[in-house]
C-alpha cells in the first residue's frame, strides 16, 4: 500500500516555515517543492512568495498549521521543564554520589548561579500570582 504524499510541505524555521506546495503530477514523476509562502509564527504574517496569490485553500491550510506548530511548541515547552526538573534530580544524585572534587569545582558556581537565578524568578512569579488572587 502506498501512502499518498501532502498537498504541503513545511519547512520548519525558528519564527515559523517556509510553505511549499507538493506537486508529483509532472512528466518526469518526480516530487517537486514548489515554494509558495513564507510564515512567521511570531509576527502571525503569511506572506505569499514572489508574486503568487494564495487560495482560499491555501491560507485555511496554513492557519491550520499554525495553529497545530503553537499547540505542539507550547507543549514542547512544558515537557523540556519537566525535563529539566529531572536533570536537577539527577545531578543532584550525581553531586551526592560520583561526583569527583575536581568535577564539582567546574560546575558548583555555574550551577549554583543557574538555581539561584530560577528560584528568584520563581519565588518572584509566585508572590505576584498570590497577590493577584486577593
Amino acid at each position: 500500500m502506498t501512502e499518498e504524499l501532502p498537498d504541503y510541505y513545511f519547512r520548519v524555521r525558528e519564527n515559523g516555515a517556509f510553505v511549499y506546495r507538493v506537486d508529483t503530477e509532472n512528466r518526469q514523476r518526480r516530487i517537486d517543492l514548489d515554494q509558495i509562502a513564507v510564515v512567521n509564527i511570531r509576527k502571525g504574517e503569511i506572506k505569499p512568495h514572489g508574486e503568487r496569490e494564495l487560495s482560499d485553500e491555501d491560507i485555511t491550510v496554513i492557519r491550520d498549521w499554525i495553529a497545530e506548530r503553537l499547540e505542539l511548541m507550547e507543549y514542547r515547552d512544558i515537557d523540556d521543564i519537566h525535563r529539566a526538573v529531572d536533570y536537577l534530580n539527577t545531578t543532584a544524585h550525581w553531586v551526592q554520589s560520583k561526583a569527583t572534587d575536581a568535577q564539582l569545582d567546574a560546575v558548583t558556581d555555574a550551577l549554583l548561579l543557574a538555581m539561584h537565578d530560577l528560584r528568584t524568578v520563581l519565588v518572584r512569579k509566585k508572590a505576584d500570582r498570590l497577590l493577584s488572587e486577593d
